[in-house]
């Protein structure tokens, strides 16, 4: 790979743009909690249904990193855009109590996490193969763009049809827009990759490298923290009888995808390794705040501090993992650090959802911070000599 080579082709943009539709899809369901409040379900109700789209992406990522490797990335992006196409629509049949619903609703969920998962993994290695190794903080830094962009206006336009139409045009919006990034992707050629012995290795024999090992780690801490925002910010600003809930999804995203702009030829010139501690520690102290919530503006600054470090934090992380990687194995090395990720955020909404049930959503949301914090003991401790 020639580190000069051009970084914003028209293949980078299309699948820029095919992931800016199928990550506001997914985006659409931060508010998918206040559907299950409708149907009845409590605190920790919402905890596991958001934890088991998780939880089945964790479960499904070693043969979906595999499958990745061996049949290519575009193919894979196919079949995760048409799950994240579909599986919006099934949810038009659940309107009755949560109790009755329950293991339906449980199992499409699992069928979403495993459509996500295939296009979150298959789109980072797709961009992997392309980006320019020399530029790969700042490439990876602007397709994020796009998935942060996604995640502010999921849920902007979720809020606005949910307000004024109601639950059945909301999961109509959300196959829409997984089917607009499903038409775009199909006009992109396969990204070049490899078959070489290295191409058979297994999924476990990747991760468990001690390089691997390590990113994985804080991927899984970042990835806890991300379900106190993902999952209980909607509820709690509704608790709190705060009438523009997206404001914190808007102002986090906003200000993620203001830091991409820069952060990326930052990281590439400092070296990632420097401004991850930083970003950790805005990213936590952003949640943090959350638990003195009483009105907007808390959630405004609460969203500029998380958004601003999860803007430098994830490139960064995702460049650690990939940086030097052979690309026979690319999809692996993805989907153990991305895994890792959907792992935390999996226990992340079942222990969070217990703990605001015993305890109140304060506490959820300073465990979620702490845990950033831990992240940055373990990053001094594993990084040191680097």
């Amino acid at each position: 790979m020639q580190g000069e080579r051009t970084l914003y082709t028209r293949t980078f943009l299309t699948m820029s743009l095919a992931n800016f539709f199928t990550t506001s899809s997914f985006g659409c369901f931060f508010l998918f909690p206040l559907f299950v409040s409708h149907l009845g379900g409590s605190k920790l109700d919402i905890g596991i249904v958001m934890g088991v789209f998780s939880l089945s992406s964790v479960l499904s990522r070693p043969w979906i990193s595999s499958m990745i490797d061996r049949i290519g990335r575009k193919k894979s992006y196919t079949l995760g855009c048409a799950i994240m196409t579909a599986l919006p629509l099934s949810y038009l049949l659940f309107h009755q109590d949560l109790s009755r619903a329950y293991p339906a609703l449980l199992f499409a969920r699992i069928l979403h996490g495993i459509g996500l998962a295939f296009c979150f993994t298959s789109a980072f290695t797709y961009m992997a193969d392309i980006i320019p190794e020399t530029r790969l903080n700042e490439g990876m830094a602007m397709f994020g763009i796009t998935g942060l962009s996604g995640m502010a206006i999921g849920p902007a336009i979720a809020e606005l049809i949910i307000q004024h139409a109601g639950f059945v045009p909301f999961f109509l919006a959300a196959s829409a827009l997984g089917a607009l990034g499903f038409i775009l992707h199909l006009q992109i050629p396969e990204s070049h990759f490899e078959h070489s012995p290295m191409s058979s290795s297994s999924f476990f024999s990747v991760f468990f490298r001690p390089k691997t090992l390590k990113v994985s780690l804080l991927a899984f801490l970042f990835g806890y923290a991300l379900a106190a925002s993902g999952g209980f910010v909607s509820p709690y600003a509704k608790e709190k009888d705060l009438a523009f809930i997206s404001i914190y999804y808007l102002s986090y995203s906003g200000m993620a995808v203001l830091t991409r702009f820069v952060g990326g030829r930052l990281a590439d010139r400092l070296g990632e390794l420097r401004i991850i501690p930083y970003a950790m520690l805005l990213t936590g102290a952003g949640l943090l705040l959350l638990c003195f919530l009483g009105g907007e503006t808390i959630l405004v600054i609460s969203g500029i501090m998380s958004g601003l470090g999860h803007g430098f934090l994830f490139p960064c992380l995702t460049a650690v993992a990939l940086r030097d990687e052979p690309i026979a194995i690319r999809g692996k090395v993805t989907g153990a650090f991305t895994g890792s990720m959907d792992a935390g955020a999996f226990f992340g909404s079942i222990l969070l959802g217990y703990i605001g049930e015993r305890a109140g959503f304060p506490a959820l949301f300073l465990t979620a911070g702490l845990s950033l914090f831990l992240g940055l003991f373990f990053f001094k401790l594993l990084y040191r000599a680097r």
